[in-house]
């Protein structure tokens, strides 16, 4: 098995395009990849300050790698959710790729802030949508008031196609009308980017493995039963019959995306009575679910 570039031999096979690289060049063609990417979309300038959602996983240290090594302005936020072990795992490993990267990293606990972890909040919602919610505000609260002009998060083309797959079974236009590589920012939200958006899991797997980089593995243990980790399954089942679907599904839905856009509502966003943010009604969801009468400090 020789590499498709120098035929020294390879390490990685590439299910699509189909090719075999050497370690050499597939790290070399893994950080064009996402440089394309971020050109292709516009995502960002060489002067804005970046903000990275830092999990202590493959996919932040992957972006936070390559922002680094093209000469990005790029700080690291963790949130440590307060899921046990797991939890506390995820901060170590990602103070420990912060240090090879040579990262800045700030580091947001909730049973400091809030006095308890992401799977203790009461109320109807499920957990991962807790989960979900705190953490988009957290990190657009943090980026908006310290100044930052973007957040950058890990999502990769397997999640962007199961998040777009669950949306569409499920008719929830408006969703569908808000994903993509990019979220321009407005008033008190932060642009959000997503570098990784054409980079399928595995292929960021071999990258910081290759990079030498050790992070968090296994799934939370709250996400147990979680829908989109059956949509992935699926997707996973259609890519390995036909190499290209995922890359193929979400640039087919880029091009429909102007359909769902009439769904978007319109109306100006409020601000919350007890933080500040925006939020549709009196309270923002993150204060509602976490039944706030005063805004917490990150």
């Amino acid at each position: 098995m020789k590499c498709k570039i120098c035929g020294k031999e390879a390490t990685v096979y590439l299910n699509y395009p189909r090719m075999r690289l050497c370690k050499e060049h597939f790290i070399a063609y893994f950080e064009r990849k996402i440089e394309r990417t971020i050109k292709k979309y516009k995502m960002v300038s060489p002067e804005e300050n970046i903000l990275i959602a830092f999990s202590g996983g493959k996919d932040s240290a992957a972006v936070a790698h390559v922002f680094k090594k093209l000469g990005y302005s790029i700080t690291g936020l963790h949130i440590n959710l307060g899921i046990g072990e797991y939890s506390n795992k995820s901060e170590e490993y990602a103070k420990k790729q912060s240090k090879q990267i040579g990262l800045r990293l700030k580091v947001v606990d909730l049973r400091k802030i809030l006095g308890k972890g992401v799977g203790e909040a009461k109320g109807s919602r499920p957990t991962c949508s807790v989960c979900g919610t705190t953490k988009r505000y957290i990190l657009n609260r943090f980026a908006y008031e310290k100044g930052f002009d973007v957040v950058a998060t890990g999502h990769n083309l397997d999640d962007e196609t199961a998040f777009v797959f669950n949306n569409l079974l499920h008719w929830n236009t408006e969703y569908l009308a808000k994903q993509g590589p990019y979220l321009p920012g407005e008033n008190k939200f932060v642009k959000k980017i997503k570098p990784l958006y054409e980079t399928m899991e595995y292929e960021i797997s071999e990258y910081v493995k290759n990079l030498g980089y050790t992070y968090i593995t296994g799934k939370c243990p709250l996400s147990s039963g979680a829908t989109i980790l059956k949509y992935k399954k699926i997707l996973d089942e259609m890519e390995q019959k036909g190499p290209g679907t995922k890359i193929n599904f979400i640039k087919g839905f880029l091009k429909k995306k102007h359909l769902f856009e009439v769904e978007i509502q319109r109306s100006s966003p409020k601000e919350c009575n007890i933080c500040g943010m925006p939020s549709l009604g009196e309270k923002c969801a993150f204060c509602k679910i976490w039944h706030l009468e005063k805004p917490v400090k990150l």
